[in-house]
């Protein structure tokens, strides 16, 4: 667009339709700052398959009251179609971030003013309780304003049909539709009817930690190790809320919390990136830990559906685990103890992403039940729960990127529960003399030493998203034939729906929706998958090699072997 168009696109937002704040901003823009004029209003945010996500401001191309708003008309407008004729129904919640109380609030407003009953949390909380009270009240949708573990200046809108989940085809393109029919503020019914706005209180956080003590597997290993040192970090989000409170109800009596991260601030002072994915967002904890001699450090980001922890190792020190091995020894734990307690009976299941360690579906294989492969992206798991409702029975499960769930009360990644899993696991393996170091190590030694690496290379702009374009095609059509010293056996294209096998040339579905993604199975299980991704400028590789552990006292120089294997393979594609 030129700045005449741009301009004059502000112009509108000059209107008295819109607040005087808001007016005076975007004045303020077109005289003096026209570079940031042309950033808020040269494209519309983007709804995708998940909903929104961006920085916070004035403009078309942010976040804000009136962008929420034309997204949530959109959304009414779907289910309306859906759902002719019935009381439609949605719950909303938020969390701690600048204006996450604003944006649910409006929300809350639109649907209402839409004719739907609306169950609006009082306070902020977890993402994943969203998911639970959209089934605990028999809603048709919902709403979780929150942008994850993304910086401060951003904030987020995302969406869930009735199961509980994130929207899949076909209902995720189909409110894109309706949302991009939504031409201007003038399309949003914005008169709200406050008495069908009901506030949701404590009663929802009652009935998510009864559904979620039923989980526990081991309430005898806990009363034994109820002492059980953990420091916990909310990294100032909403998992202060309930995560001690359910490590409490779990029988946990030594839970210590970080004292500088427990107020929910969408500022989040005390860190860079409120991410556990990155050891920064953990050091505070991890100090108080050695200061406390602790056994377990677990931090949650703001939205409360990842959590990030760190054990000791033999020499006791803190070291963190990346996702693959802590929802590796989940699933084990998992798996061991429903079959100690004679549950397994064949009808069960594990699930989890193409791109997450091949461990799981060796521990699920061992322990003789299902494990799907999914597409990236925790509503993919949803959907298989859904899908197998009444035939079969979800475990637990989960993706590299640190989100786990077990159980179907909750259809999206809960770091609430895993928190209450983990600490359970370790209270467990205490029990039996061992700490979560040292069960990661025999889970290596009983069933291969996985490790798992990745490459992001990122390609911005219009000529960066053509490279990736090609990059995409040259891996279709010449795919590698020999990786990590090892033959390719299988080329999995999801895009195209086939999978090749090298030997035979022969060709069978993947039987996953299509995605622009290639993946390379070897001889000696090293698997490398390619995939642009969905939200960055980026091109993403995942690796994913196996070594054999023979001793405890090898897994030092296995790692390290590993280690050099993956580095190896990044060289290849950088």
């Amino acid at each position: 667009m030129t700045n005449e168009q741009i301009i004059s696109k502000a112009k509108q937002w000059l209107n008295p339709v819109y607040d005087e704040e808001t007016r005076n901003r975007v004045q303020y823009l077109i005289d003096n700052d026209l570079k940031e004029l042309d950033e808020c209003f040269y494209r519309d945010l983007e709804f995708g398959t998940g909903g929104l996500r961006g920085i916070m401001g004035v403009g078309t191309n942010r976040m804000n009251i009136y962008t929420v708003a034309m997204a949530t008309q959109g959304l009414c407008n779907y289910l309306k179609k859906t759902y002719p004729g019935e009381l439609l129904k949605a719950a909303i919640a938020y969390d701690s971030r600048n204006n996450s109380a604003l944006f649910a609030r409006k929300t809350a407003e639109i649907f209402s003013a839409n004719g739907f009953m609306v169950y609006l949390f009082e306070e902020l909380r977890p993402t994943p309780q969203l998911s639970f009270a959209i089934r605990h009240y028999g809603c048709h949708t919902g709403v979780v304003v929150t942008a994850s573990h993304n910086p401060k200046e951003y904030n987020g809108y995302k969406v869930y049909w009735n199961d509980g989940g994130q929207l899949v085809a076909p209902h995720d393109k189909n409110i894109i539709a309706e949302v991009q029919a939504i031409k201007g503020i003038e399309d949003v019914n914005f008169d709200a009817v406050e008495k069908i706005i009901l506030t949701v209180k404590d009663d929802i956080d009652k009935a998510y930690i009864e559904k979620m003590k039923l989980l526990s597997l081991s309430p005898e290993a806990i009363q034994r190790q109820s002492n059980l040192k953990i420091v916990y970090t909310s990294l100032h989000g909403t998992g202060i809320t309930l995560a001690p409170r359910l490590l409490k109800e779990y029988g946990f009596t030594n839970v210590m919390t970080v004292a500088e991260q427990d107020k929910p601030d969408g500022n989040f002072p005390t860190v860079h990136s409120p991410n556990p994915e990155e050891p920064a967002a953990l050091a505070l904890a991890l100090k108080k830990a050695e200061a406390e001699d602790a056994d377990l450090v677990m931090g949650t980001d703001p939205d409360s559906d990842r959590v990030g922890i760190a054990v000791k190792d033999n020499n006791d020190k803190f070291i963190l685990l990346n996702g693959n091995q802590t929802g590796s020894l989940l699933v084990y734990y998992l798996l061991r103890r429903w079959s100690e307690l004679g549950k397994l009976d064949g009808k069960q299941f594990v699930a989890k992403t193409i791109v997450t360690t091949s461990l799981i579906e060796k521990i699920a294989d061992t322990y003789k039940v299902d494990c799907y492969d999914v597409l990236t992206g925790f509503k993919y798991i949803a959907e298989l729960i859904k899908n197998l409702e009444g035939k079969k029975q979800f475990i637990g499960g989960g993706e590299e990127s640190y989100g786990y769930l077990a159980g179907d009360y909750v259809r999206d990644k809960d770091a609430i529960l895993s928190c209450a899993l983990i600490a359970e696991m370790a209270a467990w393996a205490k029990d039996n003399g061992k700490t979560l170091y040292n069960l990661l190590i025999d889970v290596y030694l009983e069933f291969g030493m996985y490790k798992e690496g990745l490459l992001s290379l990122t390609k911005k702009g219009k000529d960066g998203s053509e490279e990736i374009s090609r990059m995409m095609e040259q891996f279709r059509t010449t795919p590698p034939t020999e990786l990590d010293g090892s033959k390719v056996l299988l080329v999995k294209d999801y895009k195209n729906n086939t999978i090749k096998d090298t030997a035979t040339n022969s060709i069978t579905e993947t039987g996953l929706p299509k995605s622009d993604v290639m993946q390379f199975v070897c001889a000696n299980e090293t698997i490398v998958t390619v995939r642009p991704s969905g939200t960055e400028p980026k091109i993403k590789f995942y690796f994913s090699i196996c070594g054999h552990l023979q001793s405890r006292d090898d897994f030092e120089k296995e790692n390290t072997a590993l280690d050099a294997r993956i580095e190896a393979l990044k060289k290849v594609f950088a």
